[in-house]
């Protein structure tokens, strides 16, 4: 059974961006996300084919804001970069202009 919660966002970043070029596209995913569970959303939600996923964990981190310097706290994600088949995009990671 397929989990239709398994692709959270996309990760728009310097970084992210830069492997676009090369076919590689970068994905926030459910903590609980298996790579062959990732690869499968991803197919069927963008009619592309999938060649390889690599998945890693982003440890969230401390922050402080506003006026009284007020310490607040992100959660750490599961990001995964998914590799296409030459010549295959997303659409959702084009930049108007």
């Amino acid at each position: 059974m397929l989990n239709l919660n398994v692709i959270i966002a996309p990760v728009i970043s310097e970084k992210s961006t830069k492997g676009i070029q090369e076919g590689k596209f970068t994905f926030k995913v459910a903590k609980t996300a298996t790579k062959r569970e990732i690869k499968k959303a991803i197919e069927n939600q963008f009619k592309v084919n999938v060649l390889k996923v690599k998945t890693s964990i982003v440890k969230g981190r401390q922050s402080r804001v506003g006026v009284r310097r007020m310490e607040v706290s992100q959660s750490s994600f599961k990001k995964a970069i998914v590799s296409l088949k030459k010549g295959q995009k997303i659409d959702i990671f084009e930049v108007a202009g």
